[in-house]
Parts: C-alpha cells; structure tokens; sequence
C-alpha cells in the first residue's frame, strides 16, 4: 500500500483505541432495529471512503438495513469528514446506540480497523481500483460506486482481486435491484418482444477537456492526495472538482463533483449514467461478463449516433428513446414483435397488457420540466446542477450487499458485471477520442489488431508515483 504521513490518530493511538473493540460502538448482547434482533456475530460494521453527495445518498441506504453499524469514515476533506461524522452519530443516536464514528484522512488508517467488516467507496472513479483492491486486501468487503474504474485495466485488476481474496464486492449500479428494471430483463430474455434486433439507450454526453481555471486550494483539502494516481499535470483545482460544503452555516453541495464530466478526470455521461442503462442492456441480451465487439464514433460514415455491434448481430446506439423528449435517460428494446421502453420509474411496451399496472409508472419528464422541477427546489443563489435530479437511494440494493456479506454469496451486481460494463463505456470514449471504429475481443479483453487503441489512457495508464495498481495483466 501507499504510506503517507498520517495526520489523524498515530498508530499507538489507534491500536489502543481499536483494543476497545464493538464495546465502545454497540449496545450488547443485542440490539434490534424496526423490531430485528440482531446478533452480536450478525453485525456489520461499515466503514465509508468517500463523503461527498454520493457517500452520503449511499449511507442512508445502508443504514436502513438492520444489523448495520457504522464505526468510522474518510475523506482528503476535513470538512466533509466532520459533516458525516455528525450525520452518523445523529443516527446512532436515533438507533439507541453509542455515539461514536472516527474519521480519517488517509484511507490506510481506516483499513487498519479490525472491527470494521465492509467499506463503501463512493470516491472519484480513479481511485476506484486502488481502494478496492486495498480493502479487499485487508480483508474487508466493499461496496463500489458505478463506474466500476476510469479505465479497462483498473476493472480487470479489481475482478481478479475480488476472486482471489474471495471477498464480496456489490457494484453500485442499483438500477439491478430496481423492480421496473427487473421486469424489463425478464421479458426481454423471455422473448416477449421476440428476437432482439436493436436498443436506443440514451445517457447524454461524453467528457470534454478540463477547461476549468486553476485557484487556490482550500486549507481543508488535501488536493494531492485527492489527486492520487492522476498523472496528468493539466488536472489542477478547482472548486467544482471539489464542491464546497459548510458546517456553520450548515450548506451542502450544490452539484455534482465535476471531476466526471471531465476527459481527464472521468468519462462523462458516458459512463455516469452509461454504467447505469448500458448495464441494463446487457443484463437483457445475456451479455453479463461479455460486450460488444465493435465500437463507432458519432460522425462516422455519416453516422448520427455512436454505438456499438454485438456477435450476434444487436446493434446499440446512444441516442433519445422517446420521440417528444430528447434528454431522458432510458432504454428502449426493439423486437422482432414490439417494443419495451424502460426508465427510473417507467415501463411500457407496444404489446397491449404486457405491463403490469403497478410497474408502469410516469412518463419521464422532458428538458422544460426537469428545469422548472429543478427551479423549484433550489434558492437563486445555489448554481443550477449539470445533472438536476434528487439524490440516489439504494436501499435494497444495499439490503442485498449486506446479505450477501452474511451469506457469502455473489450479489445481484457483481465484479464482473461492473468491469464489462466499465469496459464498455471506456471502448464508447475511445472510439470517440480517436474518431474510427474499434474492434474488440470480449472473450480475451483486448483489441483486434490495435496498438494506437491498445495505448490509450482508457484501457490503462502509467500511475504517477509512488502509486502502483495491483494485480495488472
């Protein structure tokens, strides 16, 4: 692992604290939630990496399953450390438990912990691989938020990983454990639809070069060690890479981190939402663990849409699914006898009583809507989201990581579904980047006679030092 010099609790102090054990944090012999008793030897103890928007949308779905404490945190923002803390001991309050959550600014410290059994990582998507593969090392089960890595390499690394410590590990892609979804999978792959023949799946844009000015950077971040294995000399702060949060006044962000809209610092839409409904499409077509072997840019030989081919001849376009709104993210699957179209809250198909009453849900608003629903639930001064929408919540996603570290079983989103996911939205960027088609081997996880692709940032790249990714081909 990297070492650091530790500026939170030193060593000594943290074994004598760590000797204290589960006594210090839970109530004994049991304790029951939403009348649950939990067992002593039932707990899971969690601790988070990563506090920002998404850490603490994915901290309230975790908590909502009982038998869950929550031990300690870490961010390279103090700030942000101090704002979980408060939030978690206010729930340990409300639970009847002690209050007490330790927070960190180097992630090692926190892996050290004995006591804790799970970690959630909801940090920026190039840390992804480096955190997980640490946790898995040290014995902890993790929770990672979508996209599973930046690149193809990293995601590759952490199946291995995964495999090899035999821990668990749940995607955060929680549009698997979502009941419209569900259904959409299950009857596209019992052919009610017929014979798949194509998909349109809109996620929005690709990534753009960082063009965001340099500033100074805040006293209560630690910018180098944000920046971690980012061997970029372009990347510099700014603050919507990192969004400012306050305590006194109390004032959470106000966008999303900007860091993934960014070529440098992420992929874009791509593989924001794209980890999210291209996910989808391969749960549906039986391409779990596999992909497509052929990629094209938006423009060539007149294309409108970029997309992709599978071997078995289903194309996949990123372009609007439905006609009178340009922007909702979505899938729509065509088959040889109708259609299914499939979004957050939505399901509808062609084919008369296909749908189930209770699943078929609103019509997704367009642009003009969103913007007027957006309006309405900030103040003037607040500066209008990239992405307006409310937070993410994953509590039965969260319920099936947490019994699957109980049961030992693989969860509904495994590694592998999150790497070829990952893979695909990284070969989407590539093509773009470099404004031809590529061609891909699934089965092998590497290009079809293409060096030029082969050596791009996107399937991997040399870490700056003293950072090095485990477990590389």
């Amino acid at each position: 692992m990297i070492t650091e010099e530790k500026k939170t609790i030193n060593r000594r102090q943290f074994l004598s604290y760590s000797a204290l054990g589960l006594a210090g944090l839970t109530i004994l012999p049991s304790w029951a939630i939403d009348g649950v008793k939990i067992a002593p030897s039932d707990r899971v103890v969690l601790g988070f990496i990563g506090l920002g928007r998404q850490g603490l949308s994915d901290f309230g779905g975790h908590v909502s399953c009982p038998g869950v404490q929550v031990a300690a945190c870490c961010d390279v923002d103090s700030i942000k450390i101090e704002r979980f803390r408060r939030r978690a001991m206010e729930w340990q309050k409300s639970k009847n438990m002690n209050q007490r959550v330790d927070g960190y600014e180097f992630y090692e410290d926190l892996l050290a912990r004995k006591d804790i059994d799970a970690v959630e990582i909801a940090s920026p998507d190039h840390w992804h691989a480096l955190l997980a593969i640490h946790s898995l090392q040290s014995g902890k089960d993790v929770y990672c938020q979508k996209p599973l890595a930046y690149t193809i390499i990293e995601g590759l690394a952490m199946v291995r990983a995964v495999r090899e410590t035999k821990r668990v590990l749940q995607v955060g892609s929680q549009q698997r454990s979502s009941k419209e979804f569900q259904k959409a999978i299950e009857l596209v792959q019992a052919g009610a639809i017929g014979h798949i023949e194509k998909a349109y799946v809109r996620v929005g844009e690709p990534p753009t070069p960082l063009d965001l000015p340099e500033q100074p950077v805040p006293a209560n971040l630690n910018f180098n060690q944000w920046l971690g294995p980012i061997n970029d000399p372009k990347v510099h702060y700014h603050q919507d890479l990192c969004p400012i949060v306050t305590l006194d006044p109390n004032k959470d962000e106000t966008l999303w981190g900007a860091w993934r809209w960014y070529q440098e610092t992420g992929n874009g839409y791509t593989a924001d939402w794209g980890a999210h409904m291209f996910d989808i499409v391969q749960a549906a077509i039986g391409m779990d663990g596999s992909g497509p072997v052929e990629f094209w840019p938006k423009g060539y030989k007149g294309a409108q849409y970029y997309g992709m081919k599978y071997a078995n001849g289903i194309v996949v376009t990123e372009q609007p699914y439905l006609d009178d709104n340009n922007d909702a993210q979505g899938i729509k699957f065509f088959g040889t006898k109708g259609w299914i179209e499939v979004a957050r809250g939505y399901l509808a198909s062609s084919i008369a009583g296909l749908i189930p009453a209770e699943l078929a849900g609103r019509r997704p608003m367009n642009e003009a809507q969103r913007q007027a629903a957006a309006s309405a639930s900030r103040t003037a001064a607040q500066r209008p989201q990239r992405a307006p929408g409310a937070y993410e919540t994953s509590s039965p996603h969260s319920q099936n990581w947490i019994d699957c570290i109980r049961s030992r079983e693989n969860p509904i989103a495994p590694v592998e579904v999150g790497a070829s996911t990952n893979t695909l939205c990284c070969l989407a960027n590539i093509a773009r980047e470099l404004n031809r088609p590529v061609k891909w081997n699934p089965a092998l996880n590497s290009f079809v006679d293409d060096k030029e692709a082969a050596a791009h940032r996107l399937y991997g790249y040399t870490y700056r030092r003293p950072y090095t990714l485990p477990y590389t081909l």
